[in-house]
């Protein structure tokens, strides 16, 4: 069934009100017609309903509320991936297939060796192309959130953020004594919660800068192995997404 994102002024008790690039959607991409039905989301509040087509408008569609839906799309582990910017359409499979997973939360970020340098402008369009893209993979998804795409940073930036996650993992393609699993099962071991938040840090397709790893070090984060293969960067935030999920996920019946 397909989902919609609206804010809190568009709800009432009873009605639901679709507007923007939706409408369209809705009328011309779905064809649907008075009577049929989609899953709302009020996204400042994170509710859920179903919702009935009652009347269009020129540049609105009128909704009845027909129930009020229970939210089990989002996850007690609150996932943030700092990406180092990758080359051609790459950040959008990483920003996609990670909302599909449930990460929180992308930021992409300019590291020494990213070979993609943005400025002015072009950096403005990219986060808001960006963050059309987490959107549509949100409602694909079921997301009860569209998670958010971060405003372009660097290491010095991301690294001053460190403090607010209970974990900040920087993969590492030279580091060779602790893994990936190693350093959950040692977190676990010393952690126990209902909820967590947890930070990934990725380099670009050159890999991270020594520099950058020791400052990130400083800063609290922990290196880590991710095997023997040599993963491409649109690869490791999916690999790692999956695996946080699996180990922290709360599953409910």
């Amino acid at each position: 069934m397909p989902k919609f994102f609206v804010k809190n002024e568009q709800v009432n008790d009873s009605e639901i009100f679709i507007i923007g690039n939706d409408v369209n959607h809705i009328k011309n991409v779905l064809r649907m017609k008075v009577g049929d039905r989609f899953n709302v989301c009020d996204e400042d509040y994170s509710e859920n309903y179903l919702a009935e087509i009652k009347d269009f408008k020129n540049e609105k569609i009128i909704c009845e509320i027909i129930e009020k839906i229970e939210n089990k799309a989002e996850s007690n582990v609150e996932i943030c991936i700092y990406q180092g910017l990758p080359k051609a359409d790459k950040m959008e499979l990483i920003i996609q297939k990670s909302v599909e997973l449930g990460v929180k939360e992308i930021v992409p970020v300019e590291m020494k060796r990213s070979v993609v340098k943005l400025t002015g402008k072009d950096r403005d369009k990219k986060v808001e192309r960006w963050q059309k893209i987490a959107e549509v993979a949100a409602k694909q998804s079921g997301r009860d959130v569209i998670p958010k795409i971060g405003s372009i940073d660097n290491v010095t930036g991301i690294a001053k953020n460190f403090k607010s996650y209970d974990l900040v993992l920087l993969c590492y393609e030279k580091e060779e004594y602790l893994h990936l699993k190693k350093a959950i099962e040692s977190f676990k071991e010393n952690n126990a919660s209902e909820s967590y938040s947890i930070a990934v840090v990725i380099g670009p397709e050159g890999g991270i800068d020594i520099s950058e790893v020791e400052l990130m070090k400083q800063s609290g984060a922990t290196v880590i192995s991710l095997g023997n293969r040599i993963l491409r960067t649109e690869t490791v935030a999916l690999y790692c997404a999956s695996i946080i999920m699996y180990e922290f996920e709360r599953m409910e019946d």
